[in-house]
């Protein structure tokens, strides 16, 4: 029996942020970007499923997990910053960056603003237009009300934070208005991404698929894949987002050897 991949723990002092992340396995790295207000443990599975054939690292940002919270606001393009940082730190550019939910709109900027280090992307479960989003999820509220989070996010939250428990409601204030602040991300700049790019949405997902189907036509030669499901697919369907993941990535290789 082949024993599974070691992990690796520790923390990285990047620009003022004391990152904590986890390197799994061998092999050409990739960068899994959690959710917002998740912790990497969501992305647990999906690892185990994706380490024996890639070097898998998984960052936690500011304010999330086992990070701790640092001086000013938390937008999106703080955190594309703050991945930037994490990429270069540990010279592994370019690197298969994989983002789900918050995770994937970061992930889409940083390959807008950092094609050297992005070699592909996988955007997964986040619309990028208010229109993009289930008509049950509409019209866009001002703000997103704190009762409206899964419990499980401030367990999660509670169980690791460096922070406390209490201080949950404090990164919501400074991260949730990212989240209704359309569009989130040009959907004109995704006429000059350049990276291999896989869109993946469930048939129940905080995106409709004709919006999933936009943002693939808009990135030059993307694909797109729907699976059944909602926007826990790294959570409740792993495997079958780890074998998409796979042989998309197979392809970005074939087409480079």
């Amino acid at each position: 029996m082949t024993p599974a991949p070691t992990t690796e723990q520790a923390y990285l002092d990047l620009d003022g942020v004391h990152t904590y992340h986890e390197v799994t396995g061998t092999g050409e790295p990739l960068v899994l970007l959690h959710g917002g207000m998740c912790t990497i443990d969501t992305f647990a599975d999906l690892t185990a499923q994706l380490a024996p054939a890639w070097r898998v690292h998984r960052p936690e940002r500011r304010g999330h997990g086992r990070t701790p919270d640092a001086p000013g606001p938390i937008t999106y393009e703080v955190m594309a910053a703050d991945t930037v940082a994490y990429v270069e730190a540990l010279g592994i550019g370019p690197a298969h960056i994989v983002g789900w939910s918050d995770g994937a709109v970061i992930g889409l900027l940083v390959a807008l603003t950092r094609p050297d280090l992005v070699r592909t992307l996988v955007f997964i479960g986040n619309p990028l237009t208010a229109d993009g989003l289930p008509p049950e999820m509409q019209p866009v509220p001002d703000r997103v009300p704190i009762e409206s989070l899964p419990p499980h996010l401030r367990d999660m939250y509670a169980a690791v934070s460096p922070d406390g428990p209490d201080h949950f409601d404090a990164v919501f204030e400074k991260l949730s208005p990212a989240w209704t602040r359309f569009p989130l991300v040009d959907m004109s700049e995704l006429e000059h991404l350049r990276a291999p790019t896989l869109i993946v949405a469930g048939d129940r997902d905080m995106l409709t698929i004709a919006h999933a189907d936009t943002i693939r036509t808009t990135i030059p030669d993307a694909r797109l894949a729907v699976i059944p499901g909602d926007h826990s697919l790294p959570v409740e369907k792993p495997a079958v987002l780890a074998t998409l993941i796979h042989d998309f990535l197979a392809g970005d290789q074939a087409s480079v050897g």
